[in-house]
């Protein structure tokens, strides 16, 4: 097996390097990977953003948010979190069990004292509290496994920026199940730090299996870079891959009264919506709900179709970067 370990803690470009080695690195070869993530948002391939973020937090705290290519629910990566991965073939891949990439993980960290087990379909818990979430990409009998390890997350911001709001969204996404959260840390009997820890890691994983050491040449980053312009620094992946979802959304503005707004969205555009409520305001939102149709529920590409619209003529009292705020928060 050959050892892996990113250069970078940016989520784009490490989803992007993690697919580059699936897909254009030696398929004779199988790869074990370490790498970690600066604040970001990972979902599932098949989830609907929208329904899986705290919009609001995620804006204000600017948390990336990152599609990845393998199924799951979405999970927070902070830089106190460590992310493994690994890339084997398999001669039935489809029949892969979660449980054979989880082991070597809870195993490693049982001869630190900390008692890990895989429980579940893909969880690694502590004492019943879940510290790595894991997923699986599995393509022409190759296997791309991976899975978090939170070391000494912030789980505040783990707990703020996945409270969705209580808006009605109805979508075929795939949605996450929320779990109680733990870190390591706490558990280890002596503390040590997160590079310590994966030292540690390394050397357990090592003795079990022998590797050797892989270090990314200029071209190949350069390969991933493209990689991540391509597909994951892209909008249109992040939030425009989501599956249809109707929103129905209820807002009560000082000065204008109750707003409801109703939308479906598909393919991360408005494909219609409509005005309700007891507000006041002169303007036919008929109007409105026709300029806005076709547009990606983006901030800025939101304010961008609206122009110079003056949105209180419509809604008395309600300026437009807070219209577009109820439509993304």
């Amino acid at each position: 097996m050959i050892y892996l370990e990113s250069p970078s803690t940016d989520p784009e470009f490490n989803l992007a390097l993690e697919q580059f080695v699936f897909d254009e690195m030696d398929h004779s070869q199988e790869y074990f990977m370490l790498w970690q993530n600066d604040n970001a948002i990972i979902v599932g391939k098949n989830q609907n953003t929208i329904e899986e973020i705290n919009q609001k937090y995620v804006e204000e705290h600017k948390i990336k948010v990152v599609r990845r290519l393998s199924g799951g629910g979405a999970v927070y990566h902070d830089l106190g979190n460590l992310n493994f991965t690994f890339i084997v073939n398999g001669e039935d891949a489809s029949n892969m069990d979660l449980h054979a990439f989880c082991h070597p993980i809870a195993q490693a960290l049982n001869q630190l004292g900390v008692p890990a087990e895989v429980n579940g379909r893909n969880d690694i818990t502590i004492e019943g509290r879940k510290f790595s979430g894991n997923s699986q990409y599995i393509r022409n009998k190759r296997i791309m496994h991976h899975g978090t390890m939170m070391f000494d997350s912030d789980l505040s911001v783990v707990s703020a920026c996945l409270n969705v709001s209580r808006d009605k969204i109805e979508s075929k996404g795939v949605k996450s199940v929320r779990s109680r959260v733990t870190n390591i840390r706490e558990y280890l009997n002596q503390d040590i730090t997160l590079k310590q820890y994966k030292e540690l890691l390394l050397h357990y994983m090592e003795q079990e299996t022998p590797m050797t050491r892989h270090a990314f040449t200029p071209e190949e980053l350069a390969r991933a870079e493209e990689i991540k312009a391509a597909r994951y620094a892209r909008w249109e992946w992040n939030y425009g891959y989501s599956p249809r979802y109707s929103l129905r959304k209820e807002r009560r503005i000082e000065g204008c009264g109750k707003i409801l707004v109703s939308m479906d969205v598909e393919n991360g555009r408005i494909k219609n919506m409509e005005f309700y409520g007891d507000y006041f305001g002169n303007g036919d939102t008929a109007e409105l709900a026709a300029l806005l149709t076709g547009c990606e529920m983006e901030r800025e590409r939101l304010l961008t179709r609206l122009g110079e619209v003056d949105i209180e003529r419509y809604f008395n009292h309600l300026p437009k970067e807070s219209f577009v705020d109820i439509l993304l928060q």
